[in-house]
């Protein structure tokens, strides 16, 4: 039983609480409204402010929602007007902290996935993976998400992946190549295979020989072969983001490394990627796998080391390993490689 005037505050504290969140939420939109490359530096530096002064998840809640409101529409969203929101992102990113970053990729994947499940008439799709594409483009994230991205759409291989793959190598596929050149030319072999695989009306298509006209493009470096591809904007954009983040941590090492599944499982088993992110839920590692211990193998061990490994009381395995592999590695650098195998 909640007495009345109790239950009057907690009212009065919700009305207060929405006030408030609503008051945030128009200043946000009037920056974002006003967003473009010229005033960047001082409207990054207003949203920083509103950082300072308010709880960073009520902000980043409140920025995801607005981005997302503003860049994923029916229509296909102008590339510079994309760009100018990311790269927005991208400095709060590196200058606020890295959950700012984490939160919005979260949201966009989130929202990505579940629109591509569903049959969504629009641009939708496009705009989210645009985003996201951008996302990469800005240094906010690794290369690891998009190749798992790619992944995913050519193992489904209808027209509308295919659309999605041609947009996303598009506006990405030198950079992933200039990154994991290895793992595009495998994304590549599996497109060749689930082309020649496919049914024969889609076999056919103009579509799904353009792709792979692209890709094979993309595969020999030459840039002339895609139509519309200029670098030259994404260019621009991230020499003004070098001049517009204060630390020099502006490079790979404040890029979140985390696979399309840890993101979409998120709330299952914590977001690890985020530094101190509070969690709570079922633990992550299973009992029944903690139980069965594996067998850890070192190799062939000569029978005096385990001798002297036995009167020394190495009385588990990975005790007996470790040791035998201090007895018997050459040098550091050795004991380095099998410590770590």
């Amino acid at each position: 039983y909640v007495p009345p005037q109790v239950r009057k505050a907690q009212e009065t504290l919700d009305d207060k609480r929405r006030e408030e969140l609503g008051r945030l939420k128009k200043m946000v939109n009037g920056l974002i409204n006003r967003l473009s490359e010229p005033n960047l530096s001082s409207i990054s530096g207003q949203i920083e402010e509103l950082y300072m002064a308010n709880s960073r998840k009520d902000m980043n809640e409140t920025l995801a929602d607005i981005l997302m409101n503003a860049c994923v529409t029916p229509v296909a969203m102008p590339a510079r007007l994309m760009m100018e929101h990311v790269l927005l992102v991208s400095i709060l990113h590196h200058n606020v902290g890295i959950e700012v970053g984490a939160h919005f990729l979260e949201a966009v994947v989130k929202k990505f996935d579940e629109l591509c499940k569903g049959d969504a008439e629009g641009k939708e799709c496009e705009n989210l993976l645009a985003l996201i594409a951008h996302l990469y483009n800005f240094h906010v994230v690794h290369s690891l998400l998009i190749f798992d991205i790619l992944k995913k759409l050519v193992s489904t291989f209808t027209e509308k992946e295919i659309e999605l793959i041609l947009f996303l190598l598009k506006n990405v596929g030198f950079s992933l190549r200039k990154d994991d050149a290895l793992a595009l030319k495998e994304l590549i072999t599996e497109a060749q295979r689930k082309a020649n695989t496919a049914e024969k009306n889609l076999q056919d298509q103009a579509r799904v020989r353009f792709m792979l006209e692209t890709m094979l493009a993309l595969r020999n470096n030459d840039m002339r072969k895609i139509p519309g591809y200029d670098p030259e904007p994404v260019e621009k954009l991230r020499k003004l983001q070098r001049s517009l983040v204060h630390s020099s941590g502006s490079g790979k090492e404040t890029q979140l490394r985390v696979s399309l599944e840890s993101l979409l499982s998120a709330d299952q088993v914590g977001r690890w990627w985020i530094i101190g992110s509070s969690w709570s839920g079922a633990p992550m590692i299973d009992d029944k796998t903690s139980k069965t211990q594996q067998k850890l193998r070192v190799g062939k061990v000569s029978s005096k080391i385990m001798e002297l490994a036995r009167k020394l009381r190495m009385n588990t395995d990975i005790r007996r390993s470790i040791f035998c592999v201090l007895m018997t590695s050459e040098d550091f650098l050795d004991a380095f490689e099998k410590l770590l195998k």
